[in-house]
């Protein structure tokens, strides 16, 4: 995200930008991992753009919602594994778009939180939903209901976020997260996502059908067999992405 000015402060046009974006993302077969940072000093993201927000006749409002759900949407849609590298305020939408990601990085400057309740709206890009998944539906109860702003080493005990870097670190460590997930089958990185994302809530024999379901696209494919001979063979494999 590179709206540094504006602390990445969501408007219509950086979330248009954000959905093109992953549109793009989701449709480039060589993309193996995603990661989503900030070009801003003191933010990752601070959520909605209140200025322009604040223009909008209720018309207007009604009429940027695909928008604004299309750049929360399409983060969480997309079909690889998706890492968040998250310093400074990570804030409203800031925060939901690093919910949406699959890992999230913070370093020692993160402050998360969901304060929507306190400018009279929710958490409307999936922290309502995503929160919960995450820690329970009493702690995303709580943390939603009282808007508060946590510091990074309370969120990474109550699992807001998953790993804490030194200050200035999160965009480094987040790539080399990803690039150790990279390094891995493509199509066993996808396959492993949709069984993760479809099974979560589902009673366990659902899952495991789910799982069964993602297995079969993985056991007859190209990475499969190249993964198998690269292991006897004991070298590194080149992964035909197929």
């Amino acid at each position: 995200m590179d709206r540094p000015k504006a602390m990445n402060a969501v408007s219509t046009e950086m979330a248009r930008s954000i959905g093109a974006a992953c549109a793009a993302l989701a449709a480039d077969p060589s993309v193996r991992v995603v990661v989503l940072s900030s070009t801003a000093e003191r933010a990752f993201c601070v959520g909605a753009d209140l200025k322009e927000r604040n223009s909008f006749s209720d018309t207007e409002l009604v009429r940027q919602r695909p928008t604004t759900r299309g750049a929360y949407g399409g983060v969480l849609a997309l079909p690889m594994p998706t890492v968040a590298a998250v310093h400074g305020f990570a804030l409203g939408g800031g925060f939901e778009l690093a919910l949406a990601c699959d890992v999230i990085v913070a370093d020692e400057t993160a402050v998360v939180g969901l304060p929507e309740v306190s400018v009279g709206v929710i958490p409307g890009g999936g922290g309502t939903q995503l929160l919960p998944r995450r820690v329970g539906a009493a702690r995303a109860a709580e943390l939603i209901f009282t808007a508060r702003r946590v510091e990074a080493a309370e969120a990474l005990s109550l699992g807001l976020v998953d790993s804490l870097v030194p200050a200035g670190r999160d965009t480094a460590e987040a790539l080399a997260l990803a690039s150790r997930m990279a390094a891995n089958s493509p199509v066993g990185l996808r396959a492993a996502k949709r069984a993760l994302r479809l099974g979560h809530g589902m009673d366990l024999e659902a899952g495991l059908e789910i799982e069964d379901a993602a297995w079969r696209t993985v056991a007859f494919s190209g990475d499969r067999v190249e993964g198998v001979a690269a292991f006897n063979e004991k070298r590194k494999p080149n992964w035909p992405g197929e």
